[in-house]
């Protein structure tokens, strides 16, 4: 199959065209956008029940995916993650591993592992305290909220964890409060995390946090009548 990402790096969407009969490609639900009426679709739990219960409680992914499959070459399907921001693409080889954070996965190939690990204290990596654990070989297609920035890391370097997308096993990680007590309440920083070793780094220009927070004042407040 060919692919394409279009519209980056805002409103990413990922344009996927089958070359032959049988070829297929799984997403996360509510991915699809638009597609070919002859593809046919099959929505399960990959890998049984406790493997999807698994990645839904702890990972913080869907408990079902969908798998697109081609019945003619030439049909097409067009993938979207739900945040407003970028999509980028890994490709892994047999036993290589990739590592996203909860909410980043968003299409691979049939013949991927998706698993979860443990990523640390909760609020290290998004909402949840596991991170989603793909294992080649095969292709993973990747979001963010706001654009997609790799960073390169020889040695150390550190990330704020809400800006942290995905990273590769070359890369060890330990999580710190930012700047000791003080810092931590008061520098909007909180947690941070710490990066050591060789590999590529992907992280994102926005954090949910920042826009719940922008947004607060301006929710609508029920009054109680009296």
């Amino acid at each position: 199959m060919k692919t394409e990402m279009l519209q980056k790096p805002d409103f990413g969407i990922l344009k996927v065209v089958f070359e032959a009969a049988g070829e297929s490609i799984v997403c996360e639900s509510g991915a699809m956008v638009s597609r070919s009426t002859g593809i046919h679709m099959k929505t399960s739990m990959r890998g049984g029940l406790l493997a999807a219960a698994k990645r839904k409680l702890l990972g913080g992914e869907s408990l079902f995916q969908n798998v697109f499959t081609a019945t003619d070459a030439g049909q097409e399907i067009y993938l979207a993650a739900a945040p407003e921001g970028d999509l980028e693409r890994m490709e892994l080889q047999a036993g290589d591993e990739f590592y996203l954070q909860s909410g980043a996965y968003l299409a691979s190939d049939a013949n991927l592992i998706l698993d979860t690990k443990w990523g640390g204290v909760k609020g290290l990596f998004g909402p949840g305290m596991f991170l989603i654990k793909v294992v080649g070989p095969g292709t993973v297609w990747f979001n963010s909220y706001g654009a997609l920035h790799a960073i390169d890391v020889n040695g150390q370097f550190t990330c704020d964890n809400d800006h942290v997308v995905g990273f590769g096993p070359g890369l060890d990680y330990k999580m710190r409060a930012f700047g000791g007590m003080k810092g931590f309440f008061f520098s909007g920083e909180a947690f941070v995390c710490e990066f050591n070793g060789q590999g590529r780094l992907y992280a994102q220009t926005r954090r949910g946090p920042n826009l719940a927070s922008f947004l607060h004042p301006y929710r609508p407040v029920q009054k109680s009548s009296d």
